[in-house]
């Protein structure tokens, strides 16, 4: 079984940016939605796509299965979402040995930018880059669950702190 493992951040300056190793464009929503599981379809760069289901309540730790599906069966599946299309686009950067993920957001939570780092164990320490603003981790309203199915009010959306 797979775990996640991962810490989440608002991102408070664009100092990543200089550093950015690869970046995807994203397309995602969920098919199905619980407080502690949930199935995710997503698409990356209009080419690929998986399916993500995930189990339990943990803010730190989750289980995670990931499976290829085709392009054209994400597209029906996006369809049948709950709420709405989370469209963004993710950027890797390397950090003293670890890979964050920054994610920018487009459309309704244009903005938005977090940055999150997925780690073996939940004793490991990543260094913070200093382009980082407050955790987020555990704070569910910046889950990409309920920033699909929940409205999001807009000074969550804009609370970068600089």
């Amino acid at each position: 079984m797979a775990k996640e493992i991962e810490r989440k951040f608002l991102v408070r300056t664009d100092g990543w940016k200089k550093a950015v190793t690869s970046q995807t464009h994203i397309r995602q929503a969920y098919i199905a939605a619980e407080p502690d599981r949930s199935v995710r379809v997503r698409t990356r760069n209009d080419k690929t796509a998986q399916l993500t289901i995930k189990f339990g309540k943990g803010a730190l730790t989750r289980d995670e299965f990931e499976y290829p599906i085709s392009h054209d069966d994400a597209l029906e599946m996006l369809a049948f979402s709950i709420g709405n299309v989370i469209e963004k686009t993710r950027y890797t950067v390397d950090f003293e040995g670890f890979t964050w993920e920054v994610d920018v957001f487009e459309g309704a939570y244009r903005g938005l930018v977090t940055a999150e780092v997925e780690m073996t164990s939940e004793d490991d320490a990543p260094s913070l880059p200093t382009w980082l603003g407050r955790e987020v981790t555990g704070d569910k309203r910046y889950s990409n669950q309920a920033l699909a199915t929940e409205r999001m009010r807009p000074e969550l959306v804009h609370a970068i702190s600089h």
